[in-house]
């Protein structure tokens, strides 16, 4: 059967296609034409493929011919085939070019997915830093307040002012830079500034806490030089009140007459010990007018003590003592009218009532006892 050859079924024509076609493509090199050990080219049987493709691409229609009496096949232009493919084409390529910009904008390569989980756990552990600084900001603020209610209050120092405290922010763009990052660059930068004021705030009470540490040496050293306890021995006082002649108007011995008492006078055995009353240096050690052998002690802080009437001096000028040291023995050296020792305590320039410094070693009751003996209007032991 040729190429143009028909036949019918359920009462249709159609028109065949022989292999034929193919050697209408290839040329001398068609099916069934090529010499004996030739072989067709590749390039021929390429193109003839992509053509024979094209054509059975090609729309067709049969008509039915009232003149022959038979169906006519129709087949469409080959360049409406071209323009048909070439759109079909162009659909793929432009399907094809949304859907990779939809899965590149939707759907994270593996690259772009490694570095959201990063971001996830960087956020995640950024909002646990915020928490621990609102744990640290808030023992900062607890040592702030004890600081100023409590240690400083003690030592009669200013307190940190709560404004000074709440400063050492940055300044206005301090933290402009983070916080134009689109995602984590706010949070950064406000964890940044927190972390900044924090800080701040901990320099500045470890600063206070230097200030309460040099003032508590400083008043360790003043507690310890302030005249505190008894000029003479507890053990030989035997923590007896009687006989005890104090500071103010006293009747004088030989004069019979009331006359200013710039200390207290206690009565004790002759060589009783006699010790400082507080931490400072020897000023004066030897005899002076009226007192006899006498020690003054400077304990610094504008405080001196004079010890008087000694029957013998144990320091020397210049010496340091501490509180108890033993500096003489009561006598009744000077103007004196028996043994005793005569205890005065100077406070910036002024005599003042040694009764106010005596109070180390008492009981509440013991100290009441001594107060009230010395405001007895007796006679003093000096003359």
């Amino acid at each position: 059967m040729t190429a143009g050859a028909t036949f019918s079924k359920e009462g249709c024509s159609y028109r065949l296609f022989s292999l034929n076609l193919a050697a209408s493509l290839y040329g001398d090199n068609a099916i069934g034409t090529h010499a004996a050990g030739d072989s067709p080219k590749p390039t021929a049987f390429f193109s003839g493929i992509f053509w024979f493709k094209l054509s059975s691409m090609r729309r067709e229609k049969f008509v039915f011919n009232q003149r022959t009496l038979e169906y006519d096949r129709i087949v469409e232009p080959l360049s409406f085939t071209l323009l048909r493919f070439f759109s079909f084409g162009c659909a793929a390529v432009l399907a094809g070019l949304l859907l990779t910009a939809a899965v590149h904008r939707y759907l994270p390569s593996p690259g772009e997915r490694m570095v959201l989980q990063e971001l996830e756990i960087a956020r995640a552990q950024n909002e646990a830093l915020a928490a621990d600084y609102d744990e640290l900001a808030e023992i900062v603020a607890h040592l702030h307040e004890r600081n100023n209610n409590t240690v400083r209050l003690a030592l009669r120092m200013e307190p940190v002012d709560d404004d000074v405290f709440q400063g050492g922010k940055g300044g206005h763009d301090a933290y402009e830079d983070l916080k134009s990052l689109p995602h984590v660059g706010p949070q950064i930068a406000s964890l940044r500034e927190k972390v900044d004021q924090l800080r701040y705030q901990i320099d500045l009470h470890s600063r206070s806490i230097d200030e309460v540490a040099d003032k508590a040496l400083e008043k360790e050293d003043m507690l310890a030089s302030i005249p505190s306890i008894k000029p003479v021995r507890v053990d030989q006082f035997a923590r007896k009140m009687e006989n005890l002649s104090g500071f103010g108007y006293r009747v004088h011995p030989k004069l019979g007459v009331n006359k200013m008492h710039y200390g207290i006078d206690f009565n004790c055995p002759r060589g009783t010990e006699i010790q400082a009353s507080g931490k400072g240096v020897v000023e004066f050690a030897g005899q002076q007018s009226g007192y006899g052998n006498c020690v003054v002690i400077d304990h610094g802080y504008g405080y001196k003590s004079r010890y008087a009437h000694m029957s013998s001096i144990k320091v020397k000028k210049g010496q340091e003592v501490s509180r108890g040291h033993l500096i003489g023995l009561v006598g009744s050296s000077g103007m004196s009218t028996g043994d005793h020792l005569h205890y005065e305590i100077e406070k910036d320039g002024e005599r003042v009532d040694p009764i106010q410094y005596c109070y180390d070693g008492l009981t509440p009751a013991e100290y009441q006892e001594l107060v009230e003996a010395a405001r007895q209007m007796n006679m003093s032991f000096d003359e």
